[in-house]
């Protein structure tokens, strides 16, 4: 093409852009603004001296434009998409096993309770070295890379190979992949008479199924009071936060409504006949409680049903709608916020005015600030403006709005005994590691001795070979040995490491069991329904 025709031809393409543009409308700014996105990547496409990835273009221009919306609308490609909606939906499809990989080696630490690989005979402690013929093992393979090739659609076969200890030639199975389902509740056990524990790890599409039964075991022990652990729970379905608070109040309780500016005020109401309508209740929650967690706890603590117990959560209450675009990918679109029943607006306060990674960074440094504000340390460290209170819908208690629910009972964040050598060590997986190697070596000898987990947290000590084994395991990943730092942390390490040999003897359930002994917010919360805290809070409960 000549300089003559090539002068000619960009116009003509601009011309018939617009002449199939959108026609001018009441909607005349968003229609220009739509038609000069179509002419940028039309000319782009179609006119770059190189050729063009359209398709990461477009995905490009979708990402920085939410960037410049608030923090947590986003986009993500087909597979993140399926991977992020995985825990959510309940269950994934592959083969079935808790794994570690340790010396480059998948060891296996429990085949899921009647899943596939438990079908055809894999035990805990087995070493999967090969998948289809393909090495895994001792072959530097991302984990990423091992999950791909084991997971796959229900009903496709995979032949794992596996070396067992006690046998000189390695096994071969095959397995057929099934649904494997993702449990939401981490824990449910008795704290002490009359008292349970339940702990929820996210909101996913079974959490009301997984709690109820959970609370009907728990009743049938005894359960008359209940702990519900929320800390540390990101969020996830509201239909499954707001089905789990129906579980507590009465009907046509107002639980969480929303509001968007092309959103009208959307109410969601308790339906009533919940499971647990009349003990004593106590929501533990953190700085990463969110969203889902949010929404259940400033019901609670806004119908005065329970007592909040732990720090201020996070504060992330803007409502995502997903928009399902035809390759598989999908954007999450922030269309309203999240307000409790008295009106407070769960999220915190962003700066949509700055740049995108700014506003992103500003926000994300916000856990950082608090604690550096002494927030997360001293109840007294958290102001909070006048114009923010709010009071309870029954009793006319004093809350605060402002991002996050403000928990009746402050606990302070354990400063004394995180040291940074136990953070590194935590990051570098050297509790995992040792235990891992440990319980390859002692899980038969462990089984025999301790039939019941009862008998294991009563007598079972973390001896010095194991810590030995601990410190040596942090030295050789570069993690220098620090003596005042150890033994600071030393209670701590040797409690972890104690309650991941429970969970790989057992399950998450006994892990918690163990850790609960030393942590602070279900202790207070124990201490809060026998010692008149609650009563004092709640008068008339």
């Amino acid at each position: 093409m000549n300089s003559i025709s090539h002068t000619l031809f960009v116009p003509l393409v601009i011309l018939l852009i617009l002449t199939f543009a959108p026609m001018r409308s009441a909607a005349q700014g968003r229609n220009e603004a739509l038609r000069k996105l179509q002419m940028a990547e039309f000319a782009i496409a179609h006119l770059y001296v190189d050729t063009v990835n359209e398709q990461r273009l477009v995905e490009e221009a979708i990402i920085r434009m939410l960037a410049q919306l608030d923090p947590h609308s986003s986009y993500s490609n087909p597979e993140e998409t399926r991977e992020l909606n995985e825990p959510l939906q309940g269950n994934f499809e592959g083969i079935g096993v808790q794994f570690q990989m340790i010396e480059d080696t998948l060891l296996v630490i429990q085949p899921v309770s009647g899943g596939p690989s438990q079908r055809v005979g894999i035990l805990a402690g087995d070493r999967i070295t090969a998948v289809n013929d393909t090495l895994i093992a001792g072959v530097k393979m991302s984990t990423d890379e091992i999950m791909r090739r084991l997971r796959g659609p229900k009903g496709t076969r995979v032949e794992l190979t596996v070396i067992r200890r006690e046998l000189p030639e390695p096994l071969r199975f095959p397995v057929v992949r099934d649904k494997i389902p993702i449990h939401s509740l981490d824990a449910a056990h008795m704290l002490s008479p009359g008292i349970g524990y339940i702990r929820i790890n996210r909101f996913a599409q079974d959490t009301p199924s997984e709690f109820i039964a959970a609370l009907k075991q728990l009743q049938a022990q005894g359960l008359r009071d209940l702990v519900l652990d929320l800390q540390g729970n990101g969020g996830g379905y509201l239909n499954a936060a707001i089905e789990l608070a129906n579980q507590f109040l009465p009907q046509r309780s107002l639980l969480v409504y929303t509001k968007g500016r092309a959103d009208r005020r959307n109410d969601f109401h308790a339906r009533g006949g919940g499971a647990f309508q009349q003990g004593r209740l106590v929501v533990l929650v953190d700085e990463y409680s969110a969203s889902a967690s949010e929404i259940l706890a400033g019901a609670i603590q806004d119908h005065d049903r329970g007592i909040i117990v732990g720090r201020r959560t996070f504060g992330k209450g803007l409502v995502q709608r997903p928009i399902d675009l035809p390759d598989g990918s999908m954007i999450r679109l922030t269309v309203s916020r999240y307000y409790t029943p008295a009106g407070r607006c769960i999220q915190k306060p962003y700066d949509n005015q700055a740049p995108g990674d700014e506003m992103l960074s500003r926000y994300h440094l916000d856990l950082v600030n608090r604690l550096n504000r002494g927030e997360l340390i001293h109840a007294d460290s958290i102001r909070f403006a006048d114009s923010l209170k709010v009071q309870t819908l029954r009793l006319g208690r004093t809350v605060y709005g402002g991002g996050g629910i403000m928990p009746d009972y402050f606990i302070p964040l354990d400063t004394a005994r995180y040291t940074p050598y136990h953070r590194r060590c935590l990051a570098a997986g050297i509790f995992n590691q040792t235990v891992a190697s440990y319980i390859e070596h002692h899980r038969s000898p462990l089984q025999r001795r301790y039939k019941q987990f009862a008998t294991f947290n009563q007598k079972f000590q973390v001896d010095e070979s194991l810590l030995s084994d601990f410190r040596q395991r942090a030295e050789k990943a570069g993690i220098p040995y620090d003596q005042t730092q150890y033994d600071r942390s030393q209670a701590l390490i040797a409690l972890q490491l104690k309650a991941l040999l429970a969970r790989d003897l057992w399950d998450m359930n006994e892990y918690f069991a163990v850790m609960n002994a030393s942590n602070a917010s279900v202790q207070q919360a124990v201490k809060v329904l026998t010692d008149g805290f609650y009563e004092q809070q709640l008068q008339d409960l």
